[in-house]
């Protein structure tokens, strides 16, 4: 025996599913191995270093069911558990993997909580395996160090022997249960016994490769909890089965509940969800309705104030929501509407409005539900606001399962989310275009970078006195293959949910960088460009991003202060403190600052003189209002003195036209940039302008 932690080795080819599970199961304190096919999950058998397998069936080359003979073949694993992950279609080889010696087997999608248990269970078996090959003491000390309950049924006797933890997890204790099989059969509900019994039963007559049964029990204090028990049937030389020993783990929480509301948890709205399905095949009047509400701003609430108090947050929530439902005109006016709230996860909760006869009682049900939560709640003494986005994904025969609805409803609600949040709306087509869509240009976005289909181009800024230039910002540009060049508003945004954004902006730097360092070598040393970079707030709160800003521009050979890094306001307010030493740590190397889109984001005002900056750019929606009236020119006097008190130069964004150019001078703004002078250029255009000493 080892007191080191269980290695679970992951057979799959996609890196993806990998990844995932073997970070959720690391979490869980269990040892994690890689593999991508079955020539490399042979080494590790052979090596005895793994104490489970996870095999993937469908894979190319040599598939699941293949590494599965593999293994069997090998007389040293013949009792290394080996779980079959496999798609729900695959029935027929499911049936092939049990026969050929699969310990057990979970679908795709993997309800964790459930593989979980299973992996436990046959971890547990494992253990209790090898017990059983040594003496009954050694069998009982390693059966009250397992978290699940362990029982060992002697057939020829008729008697179990029942572990403590069995015991406890049912609320008794020592000789409160007695050794027989009719002890145990009692406490089964009524309504799950006797297909328990008949489980048993096939498992011992040789129908089934192993006993399984997930049932409900009755705990000592009357609670009902449910059961995953598992169990193995040992025979005499003769075949017939003389013991049969297995685990019993409570799956209560994952099968029914949220630990910390109470209500019904995932796997068991979508049961409830897939039973109402059902019955509405044969009750084509009724509908339902699936909301899928995810609070606004909880994040922040949770950062700012603490898991405690976001935890009471979604205690209250749910207290709240629940209320609401029972209340609402929608289920008074209707009296039959039934409805099932529960929780999925973090801050996200569903509701089934089950038994419809009018689809609109979603909306009224969804805009019942923002009223009540716009109300503030009181934690701990303090007030707390919160909102909700709301997606409602109504029934139609087009949906098979409840996993397809839950799909749409989520879609929806995202779609909420982007249009400003505090609202519902209802799925439809065009949304699931959009989705796909956006999930094949996040594809793209992904292999862009190896492809070579980034560029960037170089919009010049201009020095308003003498009309001359004197730099450039570099801006970042996609050439997709197929769509052509794609609007960095829509490419930027999704780089920064997905965390491609580091790459693409260090790629932005590098490449404005070098570009820089070859104008700068054929011009006079005194006449040096400056290059403007923008930043993302991944970027800027990245810990090395001092250390490798400076390894570039040594390795470039090009002054710090001929680049100048761009901050938006946000990323300011972000994290004040932390965004001010970040700043005066680029300062130190030389690099100028400059804060992007000024104007836009008034509570970094009071921060301003605190920011070691070196210029402001006015936002180009200020810029335009001089052309339409007093208020782009009322922005652009109060920023004025501003910068000048703190010796900041202003770059005017987005100028259009002459009559903004002349008004922005004469404000004696010192630098412009935009259309009126030039559009962004591509190396050999920006490097022909330079080396014409064109002026405006």
């Amino acid at each position: 025996m080892t007191s080191r932690p269980n290695c679970i080795l992951i057979v799959d080819d996609n890196e993806m599913n990998r990844d995932m599970l073997a970070r959720r199961l690391e979490r869980k304190g269990y040892q994690v191995a890689i593999s991508e096919g079955a020539n490399q999950m042979m080494e590790f058998v052979k090596n005895d270093s793994c104490d489970l397998v996870l095999l993937d069936i469908e894979m190319p080359g040599i598939n699941g069911l293949e590494g599965l003979r593999m293994i069997r073949e090998l007389r040293s694993a013949l009792q290394l558990p080996v779980i079959m992950v496999t798609a729900r279609s695959q029935s027929e080889d499911i049936v092939k993997a049990l026969s050929m010696g699969a310990s057990d087997y979970v679908t795709k999608p993997i309800d964790f909580a459930v593989a979980l248990a299973r992996i436990s269970t046959q971890l547990a078996h494992k253990l209790a395996q090898e017990s059983l090959k040594e003496s009954e003491e050694r069998y009982a000390l390693a059966a009250r160090g397992v978290n699940d309950g362990l029982w060992d049924w002697n057939l020829v006797s008729n008697s179990i022997y029942f572990s403590e933890r069995w015991k406890s997890m049912l609320g008794y204790r020592g000789s409160e249960i007695l050794d027989t099989p009719e002890e145990w059969f009692e406490l089964i509900h009524e309504s799950d016994r006797q297909r328990v019994k008949d489980e048993i039963a096939a498992h011992q007559m040789g129908l089934t490769p192993h006993f399984e049964s997930e049932h409900r029990a009755r705990h000592k204090d009357g609670t009902i909890r449910w059961m995953l028990c598992r169990g193995v049937a040992i025979a005499d030389s003769a075949g017939k089965p003389i013991r049969m020993a297995g685990s019993q783990t409570d799956i209560t929480e994952g099968k029914v509940s949220d630990a910390l509301t109470g209500l019904p948890n995932r796997l068991l709205f979508l049961d409830r969800l897939d039973r109402s399905m059902n019955h509405l095949k044969r009750n084509p009047d009724r509908s339902l309705a699936v909301l899928f509400l995810d609070l606004d701003g909880f994040k922040v609430i949770n950062d700012s104030m603490g898991h405690f108090i976001g935890d009471q947050l979604l205690l209250a929530v749910s207290k709240r929501l629940e209320s609401c439902l029972r209340k609402s005109d929608t289920v008074a006016r209707l009296g039959q509407l039934q409805f099932t709230l529960a929780r999925m996860g973090g801050d996200e909760f569903t509701i089934l409005l089950d038994e419809m006869k009018d689809t609109g009682d979603a909306s009224l049900a969804a805009e019942r539900i923002m009223k009540e939560l716009s109300a503030p709640f009181l934690i701990s003494g303090k007030e707390v606001f919160t909102s909700a986005s709301i997606g409602i994904a109504l029934n139609n025969p087009d949906y098979d399962d409840a996993e397809e609805i839950m799909r749409d409803a989520d879609t929806a609600m995202y779609r909420a989310k982007s249009l400003g949040k505090s609202q519902y709306v209802i799925f439809d087509a065009d949304m699931r275009a959009n989705v796909m869509a956006r999930l094949e240009l996040e594809t793209d976005l992904r292999r862009a970078l190896e492809r070579g289909e980034f560029q960037n181009v170089y919009q010049p800024i201009i020095r308003l006195e003498n009309g001359e230039i004197s730099g450039f910002e570099a801006l970042l540009r996609w050439n997709h293959p197929t769509l052509g060049l794609i609007n960095p508003e829509k490419f930027i945004p999704l780089a920064e949910e997905t965390g491609l954004i580091r790459e693409l902006g260090w790629w932005n730097l590098q490449e404005a960088c070098q570009q820089l360092g070859n104008w700068n070598a054929k011009r006079e040393p005194d006449c040096g460009l400056v290059m403007n970079v923008n930043l993302s707030i991944k970027q800027f709160m990245d810990p090395n991003l001092v250390e490798n800003i400076s390894n570039l521009l040594i390795e470039l050979g090009v002054p710090p202060k001929m680049l100048k890094l761009e901050i938006t306001e946000s990323t300011v307010m972000e994290n004040p403190v932390a965004a001010v030493e970040m700043m005066n740590r680029l300062k130190n190397l030389g690099i100028r600052l400059a804060i992007d889109d000024f104007g836009t984001g008034y509570s970094s005002l009071s921060y301003l003189h605190r920011l070691p900056l070196d210029t402001l750019k006015i936002d180009r929606s200020f810029i335009s209002g001089i052309s339409n009236g007093v208020d782009g020119m009322e922005i652009a006097r109060t920023v004025m003195p501003l910068a000048n008190n703190l010796s900041l130069d202003v770059v005017a964004e987005g100028v259009e036209t002459a009559k903004q150019a002349e008004e922005v001078k004469i404000l004696k703004c010192k630098y412009a940039q935009g259309f009126y002078f030039s559009k962004p250029l591509s190396p050999k255009e920006a490097e022909a302008i330079i080396s014409e000493h064109v002026a405006w």
